[in-house]
């Protein structure tokens, strides 16, 4: 008696008939799955020193114009925020942060190119600079790390939360 089951690959359905002497494939109708969703929980930190803010810019090309957000990724397995925030900082930027304190946390929900749902959760900081000099990171997500002065902020396209929390933090 053969089992059926579905078997989701390439995120389409094919139907899998097993019986006892070997499987057979039967993909008579292949069907779109949902997109699928997932939770992505980051530490990013804001560094103002000498009337600048440190950015990072976005190295996906489809970013018209460049993008720029704050240094900053996800959280490895096991490792503390504040952990995540002074490797990922040094890894985009160079720059080595210290004395990291919580600012906000925030979060949103969107869409990606290729369908999939993203439950972003942002842990974020205010950081002083320690050491380092400025550089690209390089085959990441960033490609260029820059100073702007605060009065520049506006005439760039700027991450919607790293807009609000530069400003959040000016505000403090």
């Amino acid at each position: 008696m053969p089992y059926y089951f579905l078997s989701e690959e390439r995120r389409a359905v094919t139907l899998v008939a097993w019986s006892s002497s070997w499987p057979e494939i039967y993909p008579f109708r292949t069907y779109t799955t949902m997109s699928k969703q997932h939770t992505s929980v980051r530490a990013y930190g804001i560094l103002v020193h000498d009337d600048r803010v440190a950015l990072v810019r976005s190295s996906n090309p489809r970013h018209d114009p460049p993008l720029w957000w704050l240094p900053g990724g996800g959280i490895d397995f096991g490792e503390a925020p504040e952990e995540t925030l002074v490797r990922e900082f040094q890894e985009e930027t160079g720059l080595v942060v210290h004395d990291a304190a919580l600012l906000a946390v925030n979060s949103d929900v969107r869409r990606r190119d290729n369908g999939d749902k993203i439950h972003t959760v942002r842990i974020l900081y205010t950081v002083a600079l320690k050491s380092g000099e400025l550089r690209h990171e390089i085959h990441g997500t960033t490609d260029h790390a820059a100073w702007f002065h605060l009065n520049e902020l506006a005439a760039l396209n700027i991450a919607d939360y790293a807009r609000i929390a530069i400003e959040h933090a000016q505000a403090k």
